[in-house]
């Protein structure tokens, strides 16, 4: 319409079309990068009390963030038209506003998450939606469960007491391979910040895959390996089985000056 050589006819209505256009492109590009900001950090800022001790002046700041969209995305539901609402200059200015405080907002957010990545290095392989989501449930453990075999290769969850309490007992692991489970050789209350508990919990698979290792070396000499292998962890079994192995191949080499079957006889034996 702009192009055409009628324009001076309707020239007024063309620019105000125009103007109104350019309006409605800029709030929709604004509101939906707004909307999407402020649905992602909502959840953390308004809900999470661990985000909202770390970072307080942030946490503050966002409230008045969630008061200003509802109001803004009020209006817009109110007015019912686009254009209605996208004519009124005070919109597009708002969004601007929001949006400019959303991102300083997720800055912080953004470092609060690297500072808690290098506290339990582990976290650099979950997804930001997944870490964040740990970050804002970590108070409450029986919610990371879903996210474990993203933290810990090959475990499902771990086995909890008095699940109904805000800070559980942790007595053993799930694999997500097969149907294994390890008990723990002490129970582990989920206590502290969740990077805290959770290199409390690789402590006590530490020490507890330990503690089942040396019982199942006893087992071994006990019940003999046929049964032996139906009794233990995989990972423990496999562990075991290397270390006899070593040690018969070893005892076999050091054999050798007097007896030259040796060898064999530890073969045989292995076999």
């Amino acid at each position: 319409m702009q192009s055409s050589r009628y324009l001076a006819t309707f020239e007024t209505e063309v620019e105000r079309w125009t103007r109104s256009l350019s309006n409605i492109t800029e709030i929709l590009t604004v509101s939906a990068e707004v909307q999407r900001n402020w649905a992602y950090l909502e959840n953390l800022f308004l809900h999470s009390d661990e985000v909202k001790k770390e970072l307080p002046e942030q946490a503050k700041d966002f409230v008045f963030i969630d008061e200003e969209v509802k109001r803004i995305l009020k209006d817009a539901h109110a007015k019912q038209f686009t254009i209605t609402f996208c004519d009124q200059d005070w919109v597009l200015k708002s969004f601007e506003n929001v949006l400019s405080k959303l991102q300083v907002c997720e800055k912080a957010l953004n470092k609060f998450m690297d500072e808690k990545k290098k506290c339990f290095p582990r976290f650099y392989f979950t997804s930001s939606s997944d870490l964040l989501d740990i970050l804002s449930n970590g108070s409450t453990p029986i919610k990371i469960m879903k996210f474990m075999s993203k933290i810990f290769q090959a475990i499902e969850n771990l086995e909890l007491k008095a699940k109904d309490a805000d800070r559980p007992i942790a007595v053993g692991m799930h694999t997500n391979v097969g149907i294994e489970y390890v008990e723990f050789d002490a129970d582990l209350k989920l206590l502290g910040k969740v990077e805290n508990y959770l290199q409390q919990v690789i402590d006590s698979m530490r020490s507890s895959l330990k503690f089942v290792a040396a019982e199942s070396l006893k087992r071994f000499h006990q019940h003999g390996k046929e049964k032996w292998l139906t009794m233990d962890p995989a990972q423990t079994t496999l562990l075991i089985n290397m270390m006899n192995w070593t040690k018969d191949v070893e005892s076999a080499f050091h054999k050798l000056g007097s007896n030259k079957m040796a060898m064999k006889e530890a073969h045989s034996n292995q076999v």
